[in-house]
């Protein structure tokens, strides 16, 4: 187990950091390394900016961690959440998609952090035809510039994508930031698309 400073006493306590986390590249915890963060409360909400002892505070109070989402943007972008069952799910998703979609064809959507509404519904409609052929879909963030700064503005496209997609596809792999790029990969909802046979007259009545 690793320690944890409480902040405003002079003891450490024990806390333990989830097993899973040391066979991914993801930091969590007492191992970031900034001095500060843009913060996503558990909800999703943006919280803002703190220092990262003020951050991991607010995790520790929720008996939460503190998770590095995006380490390359400037400040990076952490969330508080339960890193062990999120890692477990996700291991459960993967597992599941791997037995049910083997040798799926991939395509990907290209979207931008400031995307308008009607570019926005277009490219959900692709997505969505891409679905709808049971292929998996990758989504691309792509940043320009000091668009870098803000990532959350990335990550609300991909989350609003992924709750108007809910009753179609799952989120294989969660929002990731790589260079300047943000991905995420969705995957089809096996019987989504199958077509509900009209009902009779007498269960109409």
């Amino acid at each position: 187990m690793d320690p944890v400073a409480v902040h405003g006493t002079g003891f450490r306590v024990l806390k333990e950091v989830p097993k899973i986390a040391k066979h991914d590249d993801t930091r969590i915890n007492d191992e970031i390394t900034a001095t500060r963060c843009r913060l996503i409360g558990v909800d999703g909400s943006q919280l803002g900016l703190f220092d990262i002892r003020d951050a991991q505070r607010i995790a520790d109070e929720q008996n939460l961690d503190l998770v590095e989402i995006a380490p390359n943007a400037d400040p990076p972008v952490c969330r508080v959440m339960d890193y062990g069952k999120y890692k477990y799910q996700q291991a459960m998703k993967a597992k599941a998609a791997r037995k049910n979609q083997s040798r799926v064809e991939v395509k990907e959507m290209k979207f931008r952090p400031k995307i308008d509404v009607g570019d926005y519904e277009t490219k959900k409609g692709h997505v969505l035809r891409f679905l709808k052929k049971g292929a998996r879909v990758k989504i691309t963030i792509m940043f320009r510039g000091r668009e870098m700064a803000h990532p959350e503005q990335g990550l609300n496209v991909l989350e609003r994508l992924a709750e108007d997609l809910k009753p179609y596809a799952t989120v294989e792999s969660q929002p990731k930031l790589e260079g300047r790029n943000m991905l995420m990969l969705l995957a089809p909802i096996k019987g989504a698309f199958d077509e509900k046979p009209e009902k009779s007259e007498s269960d109409k009545k």
